[in-house]
């Protein structure tokens, strides 16, 4: 018995000597990597030949679990528009969006995800579609719950 109370203050010392006023904590990534759309700056422009993409979500910030509205508008006329949500880095699922053709440049789509415990959430877009009878693929990242 007093070799498991032994082993079980010796854990305990252990385990509280991390919890010094000395300890460092890693600091959180900044969302001012520029890979990333930055909503809040303004469209998340992507360029495809002569075809510039434009995304706006709204609202900006990107809240987890409330309803976003992401809006892509083109140069070009742009059909069968589709997009899927996945976790950049780590599996959350896949996300369908159905967009709506608003007109020939304009798709609308309407999602809720999830939120990640470690604070840091990165969602990449894959966004296909037709142009002029060619298929393409845009992958747009951001970071969800961005408050600036």
């Amino acid at each position: 018995m007093s070799l498991r109370l032994n082993l079980l203050l010796f854990l305990l010392t252990f385990s509280l000597t991390a919890c010094n006023k000395e300890a460092k904590q890693s600091p959180l990534k900044s969302s001012r990597d520029a890979s990333l759309c930055q909503f809040s700056a303004g469209d998340c422009i992507k360029q495809v030949g002569d075809t510039q993409l434009k995304f706006n979500l709204s609202p900006v910030s990107a809240p987890s679990e409330k309803p976003l509205t992401l809006t892509l508008s083109s140069t070009l006329p742009i059909t069968n528009v589709n997009l899927r949500l996945e976790g950049r880095d780590m599996f959350m699922g896949i996300i369908p969006v159905k967009m709506q053709q608003s007109d020939d440049t304009t798709y609308i789509g309407n999602f809720v995800y999830g939120s990640c415990s470690s604070g840091y959430m990165v969602w990449r877009g894959f966004v296909s579609f037709s142009l002029n009878g060619q298929d393409h693929t845009v992958i747009v990242d951001f970071l969800a719950d961005d408050n600036g």
